[in-house]
């Protein structure tokens, strides 16, 4: 069999190049969507992040270059040009700020969401190490 992605059992799960890059951008969509979704609610009502911010000692304003971050690295992820560095990038912010939300770890949900920040820079190494494929806008 031709080159591609194999089951454990060595039959072929994706051969084609074309396959692969759907399964890319499918990939990059999703994970950018939690970015983009992120932005839209700090954009849409800052009022729950800048409390659970300042709660830990932050400052307020802090809400505001984050949700430019998330909106610039959602799209940049879909879109390009540069989407192995934006990735880095992502997955160092993921890991970084889940200490924030390790701080407030007494409520069992800050735990789960700093287990799934971990989960998505993991993925994010994962699109650094691969690339975005051949469907990137490219300059």
């Amino acid at each position: 069999m031709g080159p591609g992605w194999r089951l454990a059992g060595g039959a072929a799960l994706c051969q084609s190049e074309a396959m692969k890059d759907v399964l890319n951008l499918a990939g990059r969509v999703l994970i950018a969507l939690l970015f983009l979704g992120g932005a839209a609610q700090k954009l849409g009502d800052p009022a729950p992040v800048v409390q659970m911010i300042t709660g830990i000692g932050l400052p307020g304003w802090l809400v505001w270059p984050v949700a430019v971050f998330d909106l610039i690295a959602g799209l940049a992820l879909i879109f390009g040009p540069g989407v192995r560095g934006w990735a880095l990038v992502m997955a160092g912010y993921c890991i970084f700020t889940s200490y924030f939300h390790w701080q407030l770890r007494a409520d069992p949900w800050q735990v789960t969401i700093v287990v799934k920040n971990w989960s998505i820079a993991g993925g994010l190494l994962v699109l650094a190490a691969e690339g975005p494929g051949r469907w990137v806008w490219r300059r």
